[in-house]
């Protein structure tokens, strides 16, 4: 799950972690205001799950109440269109007003679960800002990064070493080292997936500030964390993986033409992999389970319908705990719901009642071709053009 930054620096604070100044608006008169009370030039920050805002426009520095109220005008209420977002953006519906910084260094800090390490790891670099993808990607060398032991936790030697690696002046290496515990201490109190500052900003008077946060938790983890899960901002999030959410269907839309279900997130990978090898691009990533009921097959489908992308439908079930007779009355119930009718399908089922199933969907009016391996299934998809 993730949570805008103000609601990130708020949590940040809490946990020691020092922040710039900064007041929550959501119409142009409260911004207007909240550059009053700081009384110094700001910066206008549009509040949105994701990241590129500098280069995008949705971050703005004024030198008055009356241009932070006219900068707060012009973003609320718009989308905001990043390299992180589709084509259509996400809704702005607040704006950080928060202190302009005289900036001396941008630095950057992050943890995150790393499967491979077994637990989490740091990453720092003294080349923080808007380029740290780039850092990442031509220059990874600058980027430092410490695996954490999880029963030992951050050791103080690697929370020095961290602050050694930023290049600081040598009055900050203690107070870093201290923000390095702290950032570890909040991650795995409030069950967090990742925790990023970019920039960790060094300014001229000497001061580290989280200048911007970004934090995401783990969805399995809420039920620990009520106060949190009050955090979602399902406005943030694709209509469509917002809805299979409801479900409890993994969803994430993509931009091909061919719908897919599977069970299973390996299974959904060599899905993918199929329609690609038929020379097309899928249209989704959707895994519904291994406990699906019919409802939640026709559900599953309607979600996929609902892109107007979809052209053809590729469902690939290895029938375990959920059975493949279960997956074909799903799709005989969403076809007798879909207004504007059922696409193709190619169907390849293995597994519990794979028989049945299958027999249930020859004896359909559905347009569905059956396969039998991945093979086959790729160039089902190739001959549906």
């Amino acid at each position: 799950m993730k949570i805008h930054e103000y609601q990130a620096k708020e949590i940040l604070d809490k946990g020691g972690i020092p922040v710039p100044k900064g007041v929550v608006a959501t119409t142009s008169e409260e911004a207007a205001a909240a550059g009053s009370e700081l009384g110094c030039s700001v910066v206008v920050k549009a509040q949105v799950h994701a990241g590129g805002r500098g280069k995008a426009g949705g971050i703005k520095l004024v030198a008055s109440p009356e241009e932070a109220g006219a900068a707060a005008s012009e973003l609320i209420g718009s989308n905001l269109v990043t390299h992180q977002t589709g084509p259509e953006g996400v809704p702005i519906r607040s704006v950080l007003v928060e202190e302009a910084l005289e900036v001396d260094r941008e630095l950057y800090v992050g943890m995150v679960i790393d499967g491979s390490a077994g637990g989490v790891v740091v990453m720092a670099s003294e080349a923080g800002g808007m380029d740290i993808e780039e850092v990442a990607e031509e220059t990874p060398e600058k980027i430092v990064r410490i695996a954490i032991d999880p029963v030992l936790g951050l050791l103080p030697y690697q929370a020095r070493k961290i602050a050694y690696s930023l290049n600081v002046a040598t009055d900050q290496v203690r107070p870093v080292a201290a923000m390095m515990s702290k950032l570890y201490d909040l991650f795995l109190s409030h069950d967090c997936s990742l925790i990023e500052i970019n920039p960790l900003v060094a300014t001229k008077d000497g001061r580290l500030l989280a200048a911007d946060a970004k934090l995401n938790f783990d969805d399995d983890a809420m039920f620990r964390h009520r106060d949190l899960a009050q955090l979602y901002d399902p406005e943030q999030e694709d209509p469509l993986e917002a809805e299979a959410g409801k479900f409890g269907v993994s969803y994430v839309r993509l931009d091909g033409d061919v719908g897919c279900m599977v069970n299973g997130a390996g299974l959904a990978m060599a899905t993918m992999d199929v329609t690609f090898a038929a020379g097309t691009a899928p249209a989704n990533f959707l895994d519904v389970g291994g406990g699906a009921d019919d409802e939640k097959i026709a559900q599953a489908l309607k979600i996929i319908l609902s892109d107007g992308n979809v052209a053809k439908i590729l469902i690939n079930i290895f029938g375990g705990i959920l059975r493949c007779d279960v997956v074909a009355r799903g799709a005989l119930i969403a076809a007798e719901r879909a207004e504007n009718g059922m696409p193709p399908m190619v169907v390849r089922m293995l597994g519990t009642n794979a028989d049945e199933g299958r027999k249930l969907l020859e004896e359909s009016s559905l347009n569905v071709t059956l396969v039998d391996d991945l093979n086959q299934a790729a160039l089902a998809i190739k001959a549906l053009g």
